[in-house]
């Protein structure tokens, strides 16, 4: 996507990378993912757990982490404070990117590209959005689109290709020949069905970006687009006009800039309008007319000499991402949000006999995803009067006793189990499309018990436990604040930090295990286990659920 004046240089175009942040940890993916667990005892305790980071400069950077984001989220939420390119900025940028800076057209398609497809996969999801039809130019923003068409296949898509008036240099040979490599149809202009939305779940228009104004591409004449591009884009015009008797229609996803737009113009009332925009290195002047649904950021990669000669406000990245959603928060129909699981069978065949046995096989597959709080669980009681409330909180061990986590004994659940000493637990693990319910009496922990529990804390969760007296009213936040430095500061010597009397842990011994797995058109897997005395003997009968 270079401009015109560097195409007389080069004869290629450069696609657009956007900012690379140096802070970009989101809280969704803290967990590696790579984790492989190391071997466990059959049953679990507080001690499996690793042990919580006591480092000052951790700490402290968790604390800027957490600023980073809000102003991240202001960032993306205000469009105002992202930074737009001009034409003459776009081309700069790109004079620098492939010359002093030394970078490649292959590399920066590559990013580009792969920010394309990780942006689509954000938004719409293959099991839904399966068929997807790539209309490729012969200039670099074509070259985006083969590259996405190709991470899009690995990612479980089915990518078709429209890619006339092809480029007879080896970079695009070969992303045609990865692509055949893989079996991806290359589709002609006479294949292509009079009405995309028949066919395609996606249109990807990659046929021109910013290069468009100005000609000197071969997809010009006259300041108009030349055959066949006039035609596609009038295809993609036609997807974009809503039809009260179509059931569903194709989304349009354009790269960079939708293609007949101007940099610092639109399209017209005539023109594309994609559902999706994903802009590269930043968003071009024309992206403020953009009213589609979605718009992203991609690529992930601009110099601080750039960013800093250009005075650039882009987003940061959450954790490893290649692309960014800004603009407003997307608007949703709350009764329209559904998932689609996809999952494995889960069969009275294949599962423990002993819930406690089943329940450590799916944490322990849990910890292996790297999913974050793999212990969180909600925590639900009721009073006497039979006043439900529920929290989260997190489990600290469990074994064929029951499951143990520990709290204040003067707050309110801690009431309420003083009350009606039931409860269930919930965990939710949406990774896996998996939760377990779990319901049974409730009963303190020996003092003991608790008490090494407590000493195995961070001393700043000790000294905040001794603090907070749970549930009740503050005056503010500053009154937490000033107990807590005073008690930093007399146990500053390091001196044993003594275990509230009011402190201590509770554990649930389980009457009923429930094991539900997410499956396709809400045909769920719901698994129960309810004990059964039989001949003296405790087991536990399974039985299946209608979902």
């Amino acid at each position: 996507m270079w401009s015109s004046s560097l195409r007389r240089t080069s004869n290629m175009k450069c696609p657009f990378i956007s900012a690379q942040q140096t802070l970009s940890l989101s809280p969704k993916l803290i967990c590696n993912p790579h984790v492989t667990p190391s071997p466990s005892p059959p049953l679990f305790s507080s001690a499996s757990f690793l042990q919580p980071i006591k480092s000052p400069a951790i700490c402290a950077f968790g604390s800027k982490l957490r600023s980073y984001f809000v102003r991240a989220l202001h960032t993306m939420q205000n469009p105002e404070a992202i930074s737009y390119l001009t034409q003459s900025q776009a081309a700069e940028i790109d004079e620098i990117l492939m010359g002093p800076l030394g970078f490649s057209v292959d590399q920066l398609m590559e990013l580009a590209g792969l920010s394309v497809a990780t942006s689509i996969a954000e938004v719409y999801k293959p099991s839904k959005y399966n068929r997807v039809l790539a209309i490729c130019g012969p200039g670099n923003n074509g070259g985006d689109g083969l590259v996405a068409a190709r991470h899009l296949h690995h990612f479980g898509y089915k990518p078709f290709i429209c890619y006339p008036n092809r480029t007879a240099m080896p970079l695009y040979t070969g992303l045609v020949t990865q692509l055949e490599s893989l079996s991806v149809p290359f589709i002609s202009l006479e294949d292509l069905p009079l009405d995309l939305s028949k066919d395609f779940d996606i249109v990807v228009d990659a046929m021109f970006g910013f290069s468009f104004h100005g000609g000197g591409s071969g997809v010009l004449y006259r300041g108009a687009p030349r055959p066949p591009f006039d035609n596609l884009i009038q295809k993609l015009i036609c997807v974009n006009q809503y039809d009260q008797t179509r059931q569903k229609s194709s989304v349009v996803v354009s790269i960079d800039i939708p293609s007949g737009w101007q940099v610092e113009g639109d399209g017209g009332p005539e023109g594309i309008k994609p559902d999706m925009l994903v802009s590269l290195t930043a968003p071009k002047l024309c992206a403020k007319n953009f009213c589609g649904p979605h718009h992203f950021l991609g690529g992930r990669f601009v110099p601080p000499s750039i960013a800093d000669k250009f005075k650039l406000r882009l987003p940061p990245y959450p954790g490893t991402s290649m692309c960014v959603r800004i603009g407003k928060p997307l608007q949703v129909e709350i009764s329209a949000l559904r998932e689609n699981y996809i999952s494995p069978e889960f069969l009275e065949e294949q599962v423990e006999a002993d819930p406690f046995d089943q329940f450590r096989q799916w944490f322990d597959d849990v910890v292996a995803a790297g999913l974050r709080e793999p212990n969180a669980m909600a925590l639900s009681t009721a009073c006497k009067d039979g006043k439900p409330s529920s929290r989260m909180v997190l489990l600290k061990g469990f074994d064929k006793n029951g499951f143990v986590w520990y709290t204040n004994y003067e707050s309110r659940k801690a009431q309420e189990l003083f009350e009606n000493p039931h409860a269930s637990l919930l965990f939710y693990w949406d990774g896996l499309n998996r939760q377990v319910r779990v319901e049974g009496s409730v009963q303190k922990v020996p003092e003991e018990e608790s008490n090494q529990y407590f000493h195995s804390r961070p001393r700043g969760s000790q000294i905040g436990a001794v603090v907070s007296k749970q549930s009740t009213i503050v005056s503010g936040r500053h009154v937490l604040y000033d107990q807590y430095k005073e008690l930093e500061e007399k146990f500053s010597d390091g001196s044993l930090i003594p275990k509230p009397k009011n402190w201590g842990g509770y554990r649930l011994k389980p009457e009923m295990f429930e094991f539900w797995q997410g499956q396709k058109s809400r045909l769920h897997d719901r698994l129960r286990y309810s004990p059964r005395e039989i001949n003296g003997q405790r087991v536990w009968k399974i039985e299946r659920l209608a979902p």
